[in-house]
């Protein structure tokens, strides 16, 4: 990878990004808000930033779910394509150790990577017809706070030293003082 080939993918995915954004954006901004202007929500999402509108919100809410379309499913796609050739690599592997290591690593990855786009599914694409706020709320949780927050242990667990450190921290501890 060249840095220049490396600099185009960050602007194509930064300009693709914005760009659709952009759209949902302009929409949303020429709607008609009455009533109260607090969002029952963790940060301002479209969706229950939508519920405040007095506007017919059915053009943002459709364009929010085509637009959304591609932005999930052309990840998810580059994403089994490189899963399945890491599958055909790894089942080359001739020692049956090295095949379990490189599936462990890659299995905790593909776990975290599936939690995160599965919960933007529900989120963005699917109807919000019939789900509550509270599992909106749940499901926001899960993609914006809870992948961000096991991919550093399922990563440092991995490493030997902090598995020793860890396992000392837990058996060796001294046992409390009365006072």
């Amino acid at each position: 990878m060249t840095t220049t080939y490396c600099i185009k993918l960050v602007v194509t995915s930064w300009l693709a990004g914005m760009s659709s954004m952009m759209i949902t954006f302009i929409t949303t901004s020429v709607q008609n808000f009455c009533g109260p202007n607090t969002i029952d929500h963790f940060f301002c999402d479209l969706v229950p930033l939508l519920e405040l509108s007095c506007s017919d919100t059915y053009i943002v809410q459709l364009e929010a779910s085509l637009l959304g379309i591609p932005l999930v499913f052309i990840p998810i796609i580059i994403i089994l394509f490189s899963y399945t050739q890491i599958i055909v690599t790894i089942l080359n592997i001739p020692s049956s150790t090295g095949r379990q290591k490189a599936f462990s690593t890659c299995s905790s990855h593909l776990i975290v990577v599936s939690i995160f786009y599965w919960t933007l599914f529900g989120v963005y694409i699917l109807p919000t017809k019939g789900k509550t706020l509270s599992i909106n709320k749940s499901l926001s949780l899960l993609y914006t706070v809870f992948t961000s927050l096991i991919n550093p242990i399922i990563y440092s667990l991995k490493n030997n030293d902090i598995k020793k450190a860890l396992h000392e921290h837990i058996y060796t501890r001294a046992p409390c003082k009365s006072l």
